[in-house]
């Protein structure tokens, strides 16, 4: 084959490449080991456009860094000259802007071709999410129905929640007497996993969807714990029998001991809800989360706070000490964070060194109040590492909704704007949002420099 055919070969080849992108009906990216782009098709740009802070997709992993921080890490640890790096991760976006309700769900399979190529395939599947959730729903009642016969308590519930009698299931699987007669339900959980509002709300998703379904830690009467799973669904209507005065009872909770399945439900938690350096939840599972809860306090008002919070001159912090310097300070941090809030709080890393925490029913002052024993707490620490003392502080900003109106994108944007003016004012402090605060730019995590100093690091 002379020079001209191996061009027109090769020109025919390329060609045919252009075209299948082009048609292909998923996003498709090449890019080099690195994440530098070198080829896309208009559905990856469309997909991906959204997360890009400066308009510009020269580099995946930068593209996707705010919705997967993993993702350069996880590519940096594949050792097999080529195979799948990851295969539909889920990367759950911001909501999408004012107004639009539904979070967008995105589902990556990462591909590597050889030594310095990479190939990613990119799909929307948030409808396909739903689908999967409502479908998972049904097969929990049926497994209700079907299974378990004799680790389940049964109980009658009235319309406030309250426990309306008791039978032997329920000593058997609670160790709970004749005196959970009149508690409410939330006596099977632990002290800070349900508040009052969040009681009433299952109620409501069970007379809206038919039954409602938790699965989490449960306590027995002697304060022990197990895994559980609890079922609430509501009674038919009925007349009492002879004319007798109700009994009160509106709903059948079905409390299941699932402490041997816990391992395997954990592992699939992890996996999909779990960020994968500090083993808090990841920002899918925090957007999720105040989705829910914010769309219940628009129908039945409640304040819901949330802070959000980083590690001061992160990016000092790694210049000197190296990412896993860095690692081990978000480490720590993650774990103060977890020791701060309250089991029903969702603590979420949702990008590089950026944390969020969803306050359930928490008005603003007593967010405040919770942000800065965290600020303090985090200031008293020291992280060990590799010899070197590192100590280091948080910055964090404090916003709250009385009734959920704005949704998350509302309630993070004004958290987010108050953690700026805690970094403009100095860092090392807690700001709570005001109106005024509005105008100001909304912060951006310390990536390019940081001209204020370093942290300290013997």
């Amino acid at each position: 084959m002379d020079t001209t055919e191996l061009h027109e070969q090769l020109r025919a080849e390329h060609e045919a490449l252009i075209q299948f992108l082009y048609l292909a009906p998923v996003g498709l990216v090449q890019a080099d080991i690195d994440g530098g782009i070198v080829m896309m098709n208009p559905i990856s740009a469309q997909l991906l456009m959204p997360l890009s802070r400066d308009g510009g997709l020269d580099n995946l992993f930068t593209a996707l860094e705010g919705v997967a921080p993993e993702l350069r890490h996880l590519c940096a640890d594949y050792a097999p000259p080529s195979g799948k790096i990851c295969d539909g991760l889920h990367l759950h976006l911001n909501a999408g802007g004012a107004g639009k309700k539904v979070p967008q769900i995105l589902a990556l399979t990462l591909l590597k071709l050889d030594a310095s190529r990479l190939m990613a395939v990119i799909d929307d599947v948030t409808q396909q999410v739903r689908r999967d959730r409502q479908l998972r729903q049904n097969d929990a009642w049926l497994n209700a129905i079907l299974t378990g016969i004799t680790d389940y308590a049964l109980a009658g519930l009235d319309a406030q929640g309250a426990i309306t009698e008791w039978n032997p299931s329920i000593g058997r699987v609670t160790g709970f007497g004749e005196e959970a007669v009149g508690r409410p339900y939330s006596i099977f959980y632990p002290p800070d996993a349900m508040t009052q509002e969040h009681l009433l709300d299952r109620l409501r998703d069970a007379e809206r969807d038919g039954w409602s379904l938790d699965e989490g830690r449960r306590v027995r009467a002697d304060g022990s714990g197990f895994w559980g799973s609890a079922l609430i669904a509501p009674l038919p209507e009925r007349e009492p029998p002879g004319g007798a005065e109700p009994d009160g009872a509106a709903y059948c909770l079905i409390l299941r001991d699932i402490t041997d399945k816990r391992e395997a439900s954990e592992r699939r938690r992890r996996e999909t809800f779990g960020d994968y350096l500090t083993g808090l939840a990841n920002r899918r599972a925090f957007f999720e989360a105040a989705e829910q809860e914010l769309t219940r306090s628009t129908a039945v008002p409640r304040p819901t706070a949330v802070i959000a919070l980083d590690a001061d001159h992160f990016k000092a912090i790694n210049d000197r000490h190296g990412h896993p310097g860095g690692d081990a300070v978000l480490q720590q941090l993650a774990a103060i964070l977890a020791e701060t809030f309250r089991e029903v709080d969702v603590v979420a890393r949702i990008g590089g060194e950026e944390f969020a925490v969803l306050l359930p029913s928490t008005d603003l002052p007593r967010a405040a109040v919770v942000a800065e024993r965290l600020r303090a707490a985090v200031a008293a620490q020291v992280v060990h590492f590799d010899g070197a003392r590192i100590r280091y502080t948080v910055s964090a900003g404090v916003a709250s909704l009385d009734d959920g109106d704005g949704g998350i994108d509302l309630l993070l944007k004004r958290a987010d704007q108050a953690l700026y003016a805690a970094k403009r004012a100095g860092r090392n402090r807690v700001e709570r949002w005001r109106p005024e605060l509005g105008a100001s730019p909304v912060h951006q995590p310390e990536q390019d420099g940081d001209a204020e100093g370093e942290p300290h690091a013997a």
